[in-house]
């Protein structure tokens, strides 16, 4: 077994935190890249990277939206010794259309990818469709406890797929060799709406949560309301698009593929998430 710590960086985040338990309960020797580590790690602070790197072989990289860092991140890495990489990128990174041309997370995905796929070291990335865990932990929880899921999402549907899958393919690539040079599409084994995402989550929690489909403009509306800046509105309106052009209600075989089993259903996460306290006020 290597002695290199495997740098997690968000590894307090949904996938990071999960990839580091997972690495950890097979006693696989994990440094967490986060601001309140130690050594700490701050995507912002270049100063941070080389401590958080030292001595590493393998690193996880959750890219960090905003300013394309990816890229420098991988060449630092490189220089220090590291050998291999698994990115987090996202669904959608190689199809035109998906993310709008103003998308932050669009470009971090695409510039990212081309990084890593061109880096010169051994590399994975995992593009996960919509994460499960954005009502329990993301930024649907709150709207869930409320009650109401107002969202631009139309009829569209969405094939969630668990974190803990997700961490699995990403731990499964930086322990073993069968995965370098892969591109894993990663999805649940069936598309819901977002109503019935909704109608799972009343069932299992006893409480009544309704979907409410908005208008983008609407949508975007009620959040400057809010006191939301507008550009910030209309990215997380923009992040939405794809669900309602039914650009993901596609299944994958991603998870199947890394980990010879199938994918977890959104009914088992919701079920696990109920019984875990994830919706109590």
């Amino acid at each position: 077994m290597t002695e290199h710590p495997i740098l997690i960086t968000g590894g307090t985040g949904k996938v990071g935190g999960r990839a580091v338990s997972q690495l950890r309960a097979k006693d696989v020797p994990v440094r967490v890249g986060s601001r309140s580590s130690d050594p700490r790690f701050d995507w912002t602070d270049r100063d941070t990277w080389d401590a958080a790197l030292q001595g590493v072989k393998k690193v996880f990289i959750v890219p960090h939206d905003g300013e394309l860092l990816t890229r420098p991140f991988v060449q630092r890495a490189k220089e220090l010794g590291v050998e291999r990489v698994v990115l987090l990128s996202g669904r959608g990174a190689d199809i035109p259309g998906y993310a709008g041309e103003d998308s932050i997370a669009g470009k971090t995905h695409i510039d990212g990818e081309d990084a890593v796929r061109n880096c010169g070291l051994e590399w994975t990335i995992v593009r996960p469709a919509w994460f499960a865990q954005n009502f329990s932990e993301g930024f649907f929880r709150d709207a869930v406890i409320a009650g109401e899921l107002r969202l631009p999402a139309g009829d569209g549907a969405a094939s969630f797929v668990d974190a803990e899958d997700i961490a699995a393919v990403a731990v499964a690539a930086l322990t073993e060799d069968t995965h370098v040079g892969k591109t894993y599409e990663l999805s649940g084994p069936s598309a819901l709406t977002i109503g019935e995402a909704a109608a799972l989550i009343s069932e299992a929690t006893g409480r009544t949560v309704r979907y409410v489909s908005l208008t983008p403009e609407d949508f975007i509306a009620e959040l400057i309301a809010e006191g939301w800046p507008k550009a910030d509105a209309e990215d997380y309106a923009d992040s939405v698009g794809p669900i309602r052009r039914d650009m993901d209600s596609h299944l994958s075989d991603g998870v199947q593929a890394a980990l010879g089993r199938p994918p977890r259903s959104f009914a088992q996460f919701v079920a696990d998430a109920a019984a875990a306290g994830a919706w109590r006020d």
